[in-house]
């Protein structure tokens, strides 16, 4: 017997520091429980009280499992316990009463959840399109034609409608590529709750910021490689802040063009000029010249007015970005085992230069080629 409960004990003890050593983990600054948007508040207004009523009916289950077991615990070896076959009365009891909670919990939940999928009307809307990519997030602000990616700008006290997908339309892909075949979820916790991003379908969300500031957001739904560093943040704005950044990212781009490729396109100035465009083919996926655009890499035309990049990882700074555009994949993980292999096989996200580059002509980037790739992107205000 003391054997048995030495070694319980030891369970008990383990289990113990295993919950402490979780909640003892590093502040993310993911809060559901601090709402600072009226969607958030009214998620929170109903997590409240059933998380109440949970804690009641979980403390009241515990007792009768205890009670239960000390009252009818095996007294000798030779004792059978008294056997029951049914008693209606507890059983109409133990079926009646979870069925009332249920449906008194359902009342509140059905009414915040058609009220969450109003649609809001109004000139003072702002709408913003959303597309989950592997593994970034792109906005697009129809009205103002702009694009851009990892940060969601916005004014307080502003309902911002977002239309979702994980299928970017604009570049005629189709569903069966890699562009837009696995589902996402946007989730900003402090603003609202989370919506399934599809592709192929649009999906709502109203978000709504109280104060200016930064609210952290994320993927919360499995889709692949580096679904862990998919993250994106809402940054909230004071109106007039908006007004300005928004037509900071109508102007044309802060390093002009000056040539055209063989096809007539515009290709970037200065140094970096032929390493964008020709020796390592920057231009087959990113936009370095129209903040209108969508491209299959995020736009770039006005890089340098993020403050984070890389599904919003890591901090725009110059030692960051000269490892990213060597080893990107060294950073985060992006290719499967089968991207080496030739077509039609493919990888996802942006390729390594320096380590088991792209098939075909691709040369080995030197640390001052990325130099100075990297100073052409910190020149893009």
């Amino acid at each position: 017997m003391a054997h048995r409960i030495r070694r319980h004990s030891g369970w008990l003890v383990a289990t113990a520091v295993a919950i402490l050593a979780v909640g003892c983990g590093p502040e993310n600054e993911q809060n559901s429980l601090r709402p600072e948007g009226q969607a958030a508040d009214e998620i929170h207004g109903l997590f409240m009280p059933v998380v109440v009523v949970a804690f009641i009916v979980g403390i009241l289950v515990l007792a009768g499992t205890i009670y239960v077991a000390i009252r009818f615990r095996r007294r000798a070896e030779d004792e059978s316990p008294k056997q029951v076959h049914g008693n209606t009365p507890l059983e109409i009891g133990w079926t009646i009463v979870p069925a009332l909670i249920l449906a008194i919990i359902a009342v509140p939940t059905v009414a915040t959840i058609f009220r969450l999928a109003d649609v809001p009307k109004g000139d003072d809307v702002l709408e913003v399109t959303v597309v989950g990519k592997q593994w970034w997030w792109q906005f697009e602000y129809p009205d103002a034609k702009v694009v851009t990616a990892d940060e969601l700008r916005i004014p307080v006290n502003t309902k911002v409608r977002l239309d979702l997908t994980a299928c970017d339309e604009s570049l005629g892909q189709p569903d069966t590529t890699s562009y837009c075949n696995v589902i996402h979820s946007f989730w900003v916790p402090e603003l609202a709750g989370k919506q399934d991003v599809v592709p192929g379908r649009t999906q709502g969300l109203t978000i709504e910021a109280n104060e200016a500031g930064e609210y952290l957001g994320q993927c919360a739904e499995y889709c692949g490689l580096s679904h862990a560093n998919m993250r994106f943040r809402v940054i909230a704005m004071e109106p007039s802040d908006f007004d300005t950044w928004i037509a900071q990212q109508q102007a044309g781009p802060a390093v002009a063009f000056q040539t055209k490729d063989a096809e007539d396109n515009d290709v970037p100035a200065g140094e970096a000029q032929d390493l964008v465009s020709t020796t390592f083919a920057c231009t087959g996926c990113h936009t370095f010249d129209d903040s209108t655009q969508s491209s299959y890499g995020p736009n770039l035309t006005h890089f340098a007015s993020r403050s984070t990049f890389a599904g919003g990882t890591f901090e725009v700074n110059r030692q960051n970005l000269v490892d990213w555009v060597m080893d990107a994949p060294g950073m985060i993980p992006m290719q499967s085992k089968d991207c080496r292999l030739p077509p039609p096989a493919t990888c996802v996200g942006m390729p390594s230069f320096t380590k088991n580059t792209p098939p075909g002509d691709y040369p080995v980037m030197t640390r001052e080629q990325a130099e100075t790739i990297v100073d052409y992107l910190l020149a893009l205000q």
